[in-house]
């Protein structure tokens, strides 16, 4: 509608200034200017782009869903080798009466000399714990709820051209642990967290420090079309940092990306491999690597199967299809295990599916996804996120 007001108030003064021409005699000398006044200067393009929008979604971990998300993109300087800089402020409350604030952001310095990126979670969840192990039963699923507040934040330096290092920290704050069905009279099994150390049902911290080695080409860090990604990293958790728990935790999260036709981004490959392993000391449930999410293999309840150990890898074919449409169909495969010597290669869990992306902002490549997907263990999932899984 305003659209429509714009063009016929604009009509009706094209029309207005058209009648004064037609009326009014010509200036005399004396009343012509004598310069032109020299036009004004383009305007200069927004550094900061912000977008607001409301959300309504369903996951397998917390049905139906809706909230708000701003997420703002912007660029230092005008340096276009320096990649954008990005954040995503999100808040939901689902029907399972879960409810989630979080930050997350990646910061490109001038020069891109430095990268700082981190997040904030708060979560008050009610919660499916399957116990450990890469074969746990749908049906043996036991009730619980937990409020976590998660912080990691990450600082690197640049060494050369897309290779940075640095250090990286997280904080576990696991309060108000409660077991739905901690009782076992008239049960013919207890909640599956019984089974498990029972200082893991208290107020838990658990926190750690450690090195990080990065080499990111990627070209775009929200949706990539060309170039890698490689982190290593480490985490040692210790009551030098005030955790409650002491063990080492080794990352390495590998991805690449390429076109498949030349001189042209509308194909894109994309495939990451990602290891968690776990040495020294007790881990507890919450720190324990995890299939599943919105992130790695889609379509199987985040937490479904978990162990110290954990290896998975997915692939994604991305295409444009048409104005600010985009449709995906991507595969995942993983296995968590408490040694590494117990990894088998016939026993990986699966997942798969498709999905659909909608360009918020076409310039920065920021998108709305919305992903189905099938998994493992009578398992599927749709899923809303902002950008792409990797």
């Amino acid at each position: 509608m305003r659209r429509r007001l714009s063009f016929f108030a604009l009509s009706g003064l094209l029309l207005a200034a058209a009648a004064q021409a037609q009326t009014t005699p010509p200036p005399t000398a004396a009343e012509t200017p004598a310069a032109v006044p020299a036009p004004k200067p383009p305007r200069k393009p927004k550094r900061v782009k912000v977008a607001a929008l409301p959300i309504v979604f369903s996951q397998p971990e917390t049905g139906l869903a809706y909230g708000a998300a701003v997420l703002p993109v912007w660029r230092f300087g005008p340096d276009t080798t320096t990649r954008s800089s990005n954040a995503r402020l999100l808040g939901y409350y689902t029907q399972r009466k879960q409810s989630s604030l979080s930050l997350t952001y990646n910061i490109f310095t001038p020069q891109e000399k430095y990268i700082l990126s981190g997040e904030a979670f708060y979560f008050n969840f009610p919660y499916y714990y399957y116990g450990t192990g890469n074969d746990t039963r749908k049906a043996e699923k036991s009730d619980i709820s937990y409020k976590v507040v998660i912080v990691t934040q990450r600082v690197l330096k640049k060494l050369r051209p897309h290779t940075f290092a640095g250090l990286s920290f997280r904080l576990t704050d696991l309060h108000h642990i409660r077991l739905d069905d901690d009782s076992t009279d008239d049960r013919t099994r207890p909640n599956l967290l019984l089974l498990r150390d029972a200082r893991e049902r208290q107020t838990t911290i658990t926190s750690g420090l450690g090195p990080i080695f990065l080499y990111d080409s990627r070209d775009n860090v929200l949706s990539t079309y060309r170039g890698s990604y490689l982190e290593a990293s480490a985490l040692v958790m210790g009551k030098y940092l005030g955790s409650d728990y002491g063990f080492t935790r080794f990352l390495l999260d590998a991805r690449h990306f390429r076109p498949l036709r030349k001189n042209s981004d509308r194909t894109i490959l994309a495939g990451q491999l990602q290891m968690q392993f776990n040495a020294g000391g007790h881990v507890p449930f919450r720190e324990l690597a995890n299939l599943g999410g919105e992130k790695m293999m889609r379509g199987i309840y985040e937490g479904r199967f978990r162990d110290r150990q954990m290896v998975a890898a997915q692939l994604e074919l991305r295409q444009q299809l048409f104005w600010r449409i985009g449709g995906t169909v991507f595969g995942a495969a993983g296995q968590v295990r408490d040694q590494l010597s117990q990894f088998r290669p016939g026993q990986f869990n699966v997942a798969g599916g498709a999905g659909l992306r909608v360009a918020v902002n076409r310039a920065d490549r920021l998108a709305i996804r919305v992903d189905y997907a099938v998994g493992s263990g009578q398992s599927s999932g749709l899923y809303f996120a902002f950008n792409e899984a990797f």
